[in-house]
C-alpha cells in the first residue's frame, strides 16, 4: 500500500504543469488535524502522511451549473477518503487506499470511481521492505524504508478518486461544513517493485490525465481500461533512512539514498541480491 509519499513542488509548478484552470488552494478548507500541519500547508513535505491536506487536481463543473464548462482545479484535499453516508470522518484513516482490481465493485470507492476521480501530484513515494534474512529487536522482520520515483524525472501523478462529506450539525453555507477528501488508487507492484512490496500506486502518465480528470467520462469500460497502467520499467528505487518511518521528521534528506554500511538483509530490487546480510 502507499502510505507516505514526497511532494514539495511549487503552486506555480503545479499550476504550469497540470494546466490549471482554477488556483483555489488559498480556500477555507475543513481539516480533520487537530494540531497545525507541519509542514504548513503549501510548504514542500517530504514525508506526506494520512490525515494531512495535500495539493490534488480534479476537474469540476460550476457549483449549480449542470450545463457549465468544467474547469480543471487546483484544490486541498485531506488523504483518507470519506465516504458521504460516512457517520463522522474516522473512517478516513482506514481508506487512503483503493485497490484497483476491486475499485467499481466497492461500495465505498465505486461512485467515486465513475464521477469524481483526481490526480495527487508527488515527486515519489515510499515503501517498506521486510527483510527477508534480518530481524529487529521484536524479532520480526526487520523493514527497510525504499523512495521511489520515475526513472525520467518526470513528476508523479497518482490515480485517485474523492469524495464530499457533509458535517450535518454546521449551517449549509459554512465552508467548513463541508469535508473533501481523497484515497490513492493502487495496483499490484510491477517486476523489481514487487520485491519491495507486493502493491504499489497506479501512476497515470501524462497522456491519460485528460481522460481520468474528464467529469463526463462515466463509462466503466474506459475507467477500467484506464485502471490496467502502464508497461513496468518507468521506475528507479533506493533504500533510504529509516527517519521516513517517524511523521514527525521531515526534509529533503529523507529521499537521499543510504549507505551499504547501514543496510541489513535488504533485497536489491533490480537484482534480487541480498545486501548487508549479517
Amino acid at each position: 500500500m502507499c502510505g507516505r509519499y514526497a511532494s514539495s513542488a511549487s503552486a506555480e509548478d503545479l499550476i504550469d504543469e497540470f494546466d490549471i484552470d482554477e488556483d483555489r488552494l488559498e480556500e477555507a478548507t475543513r481539516s480533520v488535524l487537530v494540531n497545525p500541519q507541519d509542514p504548513p500547508v503549501g510548504e514542500p513535505d517530504f514525508n506526506v502522511a494520512p490525515t494531512k491536506q495535500t495539493p490534488v487536481v480534479l476537474t469540476r463543473r460550476p457549483r449549480g451549473d449542470a450545463d457549465g464548462d468544467p474547469t480543471r482545479q487546483l484544490r486541498l484535499l485531506t488523504w483518507g477518503l470519506v465516504p458521504p453516508w460516512s457517520k463522522d470522518v474516522k473512517v478516513g484513516t482506514r481508506m487512503i487506499n483503493a485497490r484497483s482490481e476491486d475499485i467499481l465493485g466497492s461500495r465505498a470507492y465505486a461512485k467515486a470511481a465513475i464521477s469524481r476521480r483526481c490526480l495527487i501530484p508527488a515527486d515519489g513515494w515510499y515503501e517498506w521492505q521486510a527483510s527477508p534474512t534480518a530481524v529487529d529487536a521484536k524479532g520480526k522482520p526487520r523493514k527497510q524504508p525504499f523512495y521511489v520515483r520515475r526513472a525520467d524525472g518526470d513528476r508523479i501523478a497518482f490515480a485517485g478518486v474523492y469524495e464530499f462529506w457533509k458535517d450535518r450539525s454546521k449551517e449549509p453555507d459554512d465552508p467548513l461544513a463541508w469535508l473533501a477528501s481523497y484515497a490513492i488508487i493502487t495496483t499490484a507492484a510491477e517486476p523489481g517493485l514487487d520485491r519491495i512490496h507486493d502493491r504499489q500506486p497506479m501512476v497515470l502518465d501524462r497522456g491519460d490525465w485528460q481522460a481520468w480528470l474528464d467529469p463526463g467520462q462515466k463509462d466503466p469500460d474506459v475507467v477500467e481500461r484506464l485502471l490496467q497502467g502502464a508497461p513496468p520499467g518507468r521506475f528507479e528505487a533506493w533504500p533510504v533512512s529509516r527517519a521516513v518511518s517517524s511523521n514527525r521528521n521531515n526534509g529533503p534528506a529523507l529521499v537521499d539514498p543510504v549507505g551499504q554500511e547501514e543496510l541489513d538483509g535488504v533485497v536489491d530490487p533490480m537484482t534480487g541480491e541480498v545486501i548487508g546480510a549479517r
